[in-house]
C-alpha cells in the first residue's frame, strides 16, 4: 500500500509490487477471488473497510493504491467512504478514462493509484487525488517507484529512489529482483527502510502481480506468520 514499484516486461508484460505498511493488528485476508458487480476480482481483501489496496479484474485490469496524494495531508474525522471501495470500483469498470473523469472523489481521503490496463496495448496510467482535483496521466511503459506521502517525506522519497535508480542499473528487474528489493532495500533506517517498522505501523505483507501473456499471477508474502499464497487469475 504504501511502497508500489512497476517494471514492464517486453510485448504487453508486467511486473508490480506493492509493499503495505499498517498498523501490525489491521487483518488482511490472503488474496482470493470475489464477484463485485457481476466482475471477477482476485484481491486480499482489508477487513476494517471491505476493500482493497491492489487487485486485478477480468476488465484487464490491475488497480494499486498508496494512501496520499502529493504531500502529507490532514486527515479528516469521517470521509465519504474508503479508498479501498475507489479501487474495486475501478477493478469493475470498462474504460478506465472514461470512469476516472466521472467518478465522484468528494470527500474521499487524498490517494495515489497505479493503474495497468491490458484491453488492448499495455498501458500504465497514475490517478493522484489530493482532494480538491484528480491528477490523471498516461505513464512511460519504464521502471518507476512511489512511496507514500503519508508516510515518507522528500528526503526519504528521494532517498528510496536512489536505491531503486541503483538497483536497476546493477541487477536485471525481473519478478524476483523485484520482489528481493521490496524485502531488502535500504540502509539500515527503520523509518524509511522498503521493509519499515515504526511500531505503530510496519511492513505487514508484500504483493506482487506479474503478468505474463495470458496468465496474470499474484503473489502475496506475510511477514507475520512467513507464508507465501500465490493465485493465479484467469478469464473464463
Amino acid at each position: 500500500m504504501c511502497t508500489v514499484s512497476i517494471i514492464p516486461q517486453g510485448q504487453n508484460n508486467f511486473v508490480l509490487t506493492s509493499s503495505r505498511d499498517e498498523a501490525p493488528d489491521r487483518i488482511a485476508l490472503v488474496p482470493d477471488f470475489y464477484n463485485e458487480k457481476q466482475v471477477k476480482m482476485l484481491y486480499p481483501k482489508d477487513e476494517v473497510g471491505g476493500g482493497t489496496w491492489i487487485g486485478v479484474s477480468e476488465k484487464n485490469r490491475l488497480i494499486c493504491l498508496l494512501n496520499g496524494g502529493f504531500v502529507k495531508h490532514k486527515i479528516n474525522s469521517k470521509y465519504r467512504h474508503s479508498r479501498g471501495v475507489v479501487v474495486k470500483d475501478l477493478l469493475a469498470c470498462d474504460t478506465i478514462e472514461t470512469k476516472v473523469q466521472a467518478y465522484d472523489l468528494n470527500n474521499i481521503e487524498p490517494f495515489t493509484i497505479v493503474i495497468a490496463d491490458w484491453n488492448t496495448d499495455l498501458k500504465f496510467y497514475e490517478l493522484v487525488w489530493d482532494f480538491n482535483k484528480k491528477h490523471f496521466s498516461q505513464l512511460p511503459l519504464a521502471p518507476k517507484i512511489w512511496s507514500s506521502s503519508t508516510l515518507y517525506d522528500d528526503m526519504m522519497k528521494n532517498e528510496r529512489l536512489n536505491w531503486f535508480n541503483t538497483y536497476k542499473n546493477e541487477t536485471e528487474l525481473t519478478n524476483t529482483s523485484m520482489f528481493n528489493f521490496h524485502k531488502t532495500a535500504g540502509c539500515g533506517c527503520k523509518d524509511y527502510d522498503v521493509v519499515m517498522d515504526r511500531g505503530f505501523v510496519k511492513t505487514t505483507s508484500i504483493t506482487q502481480v506479474e503478468k505474463v501473456n495470458a496468465n496474470v499471477v499474484m503473489k502475496q508474502y506475510r511477514f507475520n506468520d512467513d507464508v507465501m499464497v500465490s493465485k493465479t487469475f484467469t478469464n473464463e
